[in-house]
């Protein structure tokens, strides 16, 4: 089966981690930026880097822009060379394109002109950063929309040696317990009366303000425990 092939457009911070993690995963990359030396240091990473000026409709139909499966486009501060970039690759007949916001407005704009997918690095940082820093039992967070999300949530000693059923997740919290990881095995189909155990790591997915909720509750609970 052949591997999907990616071509990333834009190589500052974002746009360069996408392209050495998809090459890393054994992926074909392509990395576009019009700064010569941006290309000339990824050159030894991706499987091809090219300087070229995207807003460039004949430009980016000679680098075959359409025979990748997924565009990413990455450029940083320059939203006008952002949008006329998506669309010019819209029109190109791209099959996927992912394209990074600077704001809510600029991501607006980019789903009506056809993105596929618009992502904010900057802000969906800033929701991982602020769910560590409220649980710091929070592993990891994913975002699923802006309102939901999945947590990575190692137990704390309120929820060790209770089951599921005594926790009452769904009807507390309104989330939902995905999985349960112990010793490297994760059991997607946690039954009501599985206890919890100390190291254990509850997959939880949910309204991002009922998973935050429960974090601080727990911790809370937590904290007034060791005392």
């Amino acid at each position: 089966m052949r591997k999907k092939q990616f071509a990333v457009i834009g190589m500052g911070r974002f746009g360069s981690s996408v392209a050495q993690a998809l090459s890393e995963m054994g992926f074909e990359v392509l990395a576009i930026d019009s700064d010569e030396e941006r290309i000339q240091d990824m050159a030894p990473i991706v499987t091809h880097a090219v300087s070229a000026d995207t807003t460039d409709e004949e430009a980016l139909r000679a680098i075959g822009i359409r025979n990748f499966d997924v565009v990413v486009v990455a450029i940083g501060e320059d939203i006008q060379a952002s949008i006329l970039t998506t669309l010019i690759l819209k029109d190109l007949g791209v099959p996927k394109l992912i394209v990074k916001a600077q704001n809510e407005l600029h991501g607006k704009v980019l789903g009506k002109i056809g993105a596929d997918r618009v992502i904010y690095p900057e802000r969906d940082m800033g929701l991982r950063v602020a769910h560590h820093l409220i649980s710091p039992s929070v592993l990891d967070f994913i975002e699923l929309t802006p309102e939901h999300g999945i947590i990575e949530f190692e137990a704390p000693g309120a929820m060790i040696g209770r089951t599921i059923k005594q926790l009452d997740i769904r009807a507390k919290y309104q989330c939902n317990v995905l999985g349960i990881k112990a010793g490297g095995h994760m059991d997607i189909t946690p039954m009501p009366d599985q206890v919890i155990r100390s190291g254990d790591v509850l997959v939880i997915v949910g309204a991002n303000k009922d998973l935050l909720r429960l974090e601080v509750e727990f911790d809370v609970q937590r904290e007034v425990k060791s005392r």
